[in-house]
């Protein structure tokens, strides 16, 4: 069994129809929840929305075989590798064909920290999941993954427990869209992967 560091229970699973909802209103409520992959995982602080209708979505310019999953029905994993080096997760939304997404940006690690150590040859418990490449590679994620639902195992996403205070800025590191202020992070936490620059 991972350990649990917090105190605090995850609160109920989260649905496959929990996804089948706005881009913007499922980041939101993903602000405080606590996702987990075989059992390892935290709470996320830190995410991205890409809508299929603004050029930085990789669903932008239609279905290719990398972003297929992005047209299937919302409630699914979509894994992509990012500069040919780090594998990156992200949750398809809305409904089926719309092809919007959100990239998980960063977490709070919270169950199976020594696991995510070993694999991140890292000891900084700061820096395990403080970006999406990383949280990747501290989960076990990869390219395998892609396709599998978000609600069955061996994902498991648990709903908050209360509404966090959440901040927002622009997205990081495209140069399409780059204005829209898309990026969504848990106000004052110490794990996202760059400040925000309305004080974080």
């Amino acid at each position: 069994m991972p350990e649990i560091r917090n105190s605090v229970a995850p609160g109920r699973l989260l649905k496959r129809k929990f996804f089948a909802r706005s881009v913007h209103d499922v980041a939101s409520d993903l602000i405080g929840a606590t996702l987990l992959f075989n059992g390892v995982g935290g709470i996320i602080v830190e995410i991205e929305a890409y809508h299929h209708t603004e050029p930085a979505a990789h669903s932008y310019n239609g279905p290719t075989p990398r972003n297929q999953v992005m047209f299937g029905p919302p409630g699914y994993l979509y894994v992509y590798r990012s500069y040919g080096i780090h594998w990156c997760m992200n949750f398809v939304c809305e409904a089926e064909g719309s092809a919007s997404a959100i990239l998980i940006r960063a977490l709070e690690p919270t169950h199976g920290i020594a696991l995510m150590r070993r694999r991140r040859m890292l000891h900084d418990e700061r820096s395990l999941c403080s970006g999406p490449g990383k949280i990747c590679a501290a989960l076990g994620v990869t390219r395998d993954h892609n396709g599998l639902a978000l609600d069955h195992a061996p994902i498991e996403i648990h709903a908050r427990r209360e509404v966090p205070q959440i901040v927002r800025d622009v997205r990081i590191g495209i140069t399409k869209a780059a204005d829209l202020p898309w990026r969504l992070g848990l106000k004052g936490s110490k794990f996202i992967s760059k400040p925000f620059r309305n004080g974080a």
